[in-house]
């Protein structure tokens, strides 16, 4: 039986200042690092064979911290992240094969990236649901078919997550590997809708939490047979 561990990220400076954040790269701030860490010692029991994490910083850190504060999630091994881009400022790290015996995988997948919010980015979700209504904003933010200005649904959003995930996360899965996920609230709501089996009338009740961590445990076939929440 398999593990899939997925963690929305810490607080980020914007989660602090109630801002739409999208696709804008900010870091965690102080809460959102200490968040990442306490996760990481409630995965002091599990080890993990490969991670995924998405191009944002905020899920890079989150990633990073549990895979280093943590005593066990690695099993003894280095985490090296893997850049697929053939680009010149990855000074060849992309063509490192690794030693997976001594290492634990970190592929960044776009993906994984949190919803695109348009334009809505940068502005503050209270002062928005004075100028266009809370119920407005609701939608938004937790509805699965409507777009925000500019931006992306959660179905948008589960379009480009859904397929990675079967496609690359669950393929470790089913072999047996043990995985860790750290994304974002929309980016992870698409994954649990498909693991929880919900449909599209459950998805305004979705709340993820930053920093705690929901572990489900897989069999060969792909399929959920339990789930803990670690808060």
């Amino acid at each position: 039986m398999a593990q899939l561990i997925l963690i929305r990220h810490g607080q980020s400076t914007w989660n602090a200042a109630n801002r739409f954040t999208g696709w804008v790269d900010v870091p965690l701030d102080r809460v959102g690092r200490r968040e990442a860490i306490a996760a990481a010692s409630k995965l002091g029991e599990y080890v993990v064979d490969v991670a995924f994490t998405s191009l944002l910083v905020r899920a890079i850190e989150t990633t990073a911290i549990c895979l280093t504060e943590s005593e066990g999630l690695c099993g003894g091994k280095s985490p090296v992240f893997k850049h697929d881009a053939d680009d010149p400022q990855w000074h060849g790290w992309d063509k490192y094969e690794g030693h997976r015996d001594e290492e634990i995988p970190i592929f960044l997948a776009q993906a994984l990236d949190e919803r695109y919010y348009g334009d809505l980015q940068g502005y503050n979700k209270a002062k928005m649901a004075e100028k266009v209504g809370e119920e407005q904003v609701h939608r938004w933010r937790r509805s699965f078919a409507t777009r925000p200005p500019g931006g992306e649904s959660l179905e948008d959003t589960a379009r480009r997550t859904l397929p990675f995930f079967r496609d690359r996360i669950l393929t470790h899965l089913r072999e047996g590997d043990n995985v860790l996920v750290s994304a974002h609230g929309n980016s992870l709501r698409s994954i649990v809708m498909e693991l929880d089996d919900l449909d599209t009338e459950q998805v305004p009740g979705l709340e993820l939490k930053t920093g705690v961590p929901l572990v489900y445990e897989i069999d060969n076939t792909g399929k959920v047979a339990g789930k803990t929440v670690l808060n």
